[in-house]
């Protein structure tokens, strides 16, 4: 059967057009404004050997790890049946982190499961020691229920006792219930539409064109490898602390370019740590398969064939490598941030004219959860900052980075589902680097309290400044403060009572306090770093 280039490019819009339903369909029908607002999800089509057909464009953490967690569910269900769906966040069997939750459901055509539709959300509580489910712990218990491949539904029908236990784990039961429904409807009308592409054009043609898109990205990625210079290329970033203590976190890496294929080769990391940067190999693989996707051109077909030619090496008992049951609550969100700026920083050496500066490094975690009027509230979002600067054009300001896709909260949305008022939201001028190209420029945010509430933030580059390139100055920092409300004046003040002033309190980069009403969080976003020196006239 032909194959073609109208063809492929028609079956490419097909697959990406079911994975991007799905989101739309999810993002409708979710109740929290962490999925309804910020895009806090990721869909993809996948076929039968769990290879990643298409994705739509969602969150690159999500999408480059989501085939571990296929894997993993069809490892544990050999057997599988129509109407089946398989949920998950184990960090070490697919996961990424509790928060993530991820659907797989079997698409079956004549007989067999021929194609699977995953998604993943982030439900804003699953459990834990702290509101959100990001607390700073020091094992992943501590982090909230660990859901190992289990299934949801069973023939079409809904196991119950699966569902009843997620909802109990939650601070905010109703919310999940109404998001994990949003999400088995994604994953409905996913398998509706494969089965529909199926009728039109006929299960042989469905599936060669899969398997040809997949080898087309393949041939592609090694086309951008070959572009890039022969040789070993090394850098090394670092992580501030772990929630534990503030300690140099080591990120290594050395990059060997072959012919057609990169080895990406962490050694030389950090040891794992005590607390919750330690992430996954799933992640570390979906960071650097991200960097190497940003060498190609938008009009290569995300998919397995971008992931072949790219070998990825972690050592084990290693921050990128760690040993069930460590902490890794923000090694999806934070360190692999810092992965990212380690490969790049690495390929600017290899390709100094192409690779921009760092971008804010980190995506600034704030959780926040209580009871107001009598009801349990739980919010989740990170906040965006400075893209780097590259050769050709300045950083954007106040934009999500890298490894995270999502829009910021509207203050709209935030204040009429939460007890909080944002008193400020704003670009943080001046805070990109310098350069004769300019880093990108953080955001201020500023949150006032209307009830009491417990916050955890988990934030980067608040010590180590997002690097600059070819000369140009680094980001500044970003910096997060608690505000606590003053106590109330004396009516009649005398000259020993001294009206109290306002506390002013620097946080850590990680922390998690109790708020009360009336007390402020500021956090200001890193801007990202300049290219180039800056021409004085």
């Amino acid at each position: 059967m032909l194959v073609d280039a109208i063809s492929l490019a028609v079956f490419r819009s097909l697959f990406e057009s079911i994975a991007e339903e799905m989101g739309v369909t999810l993002q409708r029908a979710a109740f929290s404004p962490n999925i309804r607002e910020r895009l806090d999800f990721s869909c993809a089509v996948f076929d039968a050997q769990a290879r990643m057909v298409a994705q739509a464009a969602h969150i690159p953490v999500h999408l480059g790890s989501m085939p571990a967690s296929v894997e993993y569910a069809l490892r544990e269900f050999d057997q599988l049946v129509p109407g089946d769906v398989i949920v998950l966040n184990d960090p070490y069997r697919g996961g990424t982190h509790l928060p993530d939750i991820t659907m797989v459901s079997p698409v079956f055509i004549e007989g067999e499961p021929r194609f699977f539709v995953a998604s993943r959300a982030h439900h804003a509580d699953v459990g834990g020691m702290s509101p959100g489910s990001l607390p700073l712990s020091s094992e992943l218990h501590q982090e909230g229920l660990i859901i190992p491949p289990v299934k949801l539904m069973v023939s079409g029908w809904v196991n119950e006792g699966v569902l009843a236990l997620i909802a109990a784990n939650s601070r905010t039961p109703d919310e999940r219930l109404g998001d994990i429904e949003a999400q088995l409807a994604a994953q409905r009308v996913g398998e509706y539409r494969i089965l529909s592409l199926v009728v039109e054009h006929g299960p042989q043609r469905v599936q060669q064109h899969a398997a040809a898109l997949i080898d087309y990205s393949r041939r592609l990625t090694q086309a951008a490898i070959g572009s890039i210079p022969r040789g070993t290329y090394s850098f090394e970033d670092a992580l501030e602390g772990d929630g534990q203590q503030n300690k140099h976190i080591p990120i290594h890496v050395k990059i060997t370019v072959a012919d057609d294929a990169l080895e990406v080769d962490f050694s030389g990391s950090a040891a794992q740590v005590a607390g919750n940067v330690n992430a996954v190999t799933a992640i570390v693989r979906s960071a650097t398969y991200y960097c190497v996707r940003l060498l190609m051109s938008d009009d290569v077909p995300m998919n397995h064939g971008c992931f072949e030619p790219v070998h990825v090496l972690t050592p084990p008992h290693s921050v990128l490598n760690p040993d069930y049951p460590a902490a890794v609550a923000v090694g999806n969100t934070e360190t692999g941030q810092r992965i990212v700026d380690a490969v790049l920083g690495a390929l600017a050496v290899a390709l100094p004219d192409k690779i921009p500066a760092a971008s804010q490094g980190t995506m600034n975690n704030v959780t926040i959860g209580g009871i107001y009027e009598g009801r349990p509230f739980v919010y989740y979002e990170t906040i965006a900052g400075g893209h780097g600067a590259g050769p050709r054009a300045p950083g954007l300001s106040a934009r999500h980075s890298h490894m995270t896709n999502t829009r910021n909260t509207p203050v709209e949305a935030l204040e009429a589902a939460l007890p909080l008022r944002v008193l400020e939201y704003r670009i943080r001028e001046g805070s990109g680097g310098a350069g004769k190209q300019r880093g990108g420029d953080g955001i201020r945010r500023v949150y006032e309290f209307l009830a009491g509430a417990t916050v955890t933030v988990n934030s980067e580059r608040r010590v180590y400044a997002p690097y600059s390139l070819k000369g140009g100055q680094a980001g500044k920092v970003g910096v997060n403060r608690v505000i606590r409300k003053a106590a109330p004046r004396p009516r009649f003040p005398t000259k020993r009572q001294k009206p109290p002033e306002p506390d002013e309190g620097m946080m850590g980069g990680k922390f998690t306090t109790q708020m009360e009403a009336g007390d402020v969080l500021v956090i200001e976003t890193p801007g990202g770093g300049g290219w180039g020196k800056e021409e004085r006239s």
